[in-house]
């Protein structure tokens, strides 16, 4: 009776939290050690595994949260269409180059995009799908850019690692200047925060 009460519990945080929670914060919350946290967990993530539940556990962002199940992708968009803004093409282009080139400057996104960024860039910034990541160490000190933790959450990914395959612009683009590609290959980034450019551009505005 106990153990179903916490997993109760348990299930009431992650609904509530609407962002992902690390092991260390739900232990101290349900007042368990982390070993029986984890283990709770496990249970969790096991009851959500049968069809009749549309929601699944996962792991994301360094924590755990409760997300919607790919098989009801469709229902979600519809949803979508009134609640949530969309990437535009423009947006989509500069978030993935951010993505995979990060820590990146403007000058360098427009030079592979072949046009000004500025207006993306501010959305993005507005969005809190990146932040700023310092300045590079050259004439005029630019801006870097990087993504954001928020990126793990909105797209479910638990690492940068977890990014899809490099898109054609970028790939070419790394040939040609192999030097500026590390952000898959830098274990520096693993616990950096990124997100991935794809779920038909639609992001949830919370």
């Amino acid at each position: 009776m106990q153990q179903e009460y916490k997993l109760g519990q348990l299930e009431a945080l992650l609904f509530a939290a609407g962002e992902p929670l690390g092991v260390p914060q739900l232990a101290e919350l349900l007042g368990m050690t982390k070993p029986q946290t984890w283990e709770l967990l496990g249970l969790l993530q096991e009851e959500y595994k049968t069809e009749r539940r549309g929601l699944e556990l996962r792991e994301v962002a360094e924590g755990w949260q409760l997300c919607t199940k790919a098989c009801h992708h469709e229902a979600i968009l519809q949803l979508a269409n009134t609640q949530e803004l969309k990437l535009t093409n423009a947006s989509m282009e500069t978030l993935a180059i951010i993505a995979y080139r990060q820590p990146v400057t403007r000058a360098e996104m427009e030079a592979i995009r072949g046009v000004k960024v500025d207006g993306v860039v501010n959305t993005l910034l507005e969005w809190e799908l990146i932040a700023e990541a310092g300045r590079k160490e050259t004439a005029g000190r630019p801006i870097l850019y990087k993504t954001t933790k928020r990126f793990l959450e909105v797209f479910g990914l638990k690492t940068l690692k977890d990014l899809p395959a490099m898109p054609d612009i970028l790939a070419e683009d790394a040939e040609r200047h192999p030097q500026q590609l590390s952000l898959l290959e830098d274990s520096e980034l693993d616990g950096a925060d990124a997100t991935a450019p794809e779920d038909n551009g639609v992001v949830t505005q919370e």
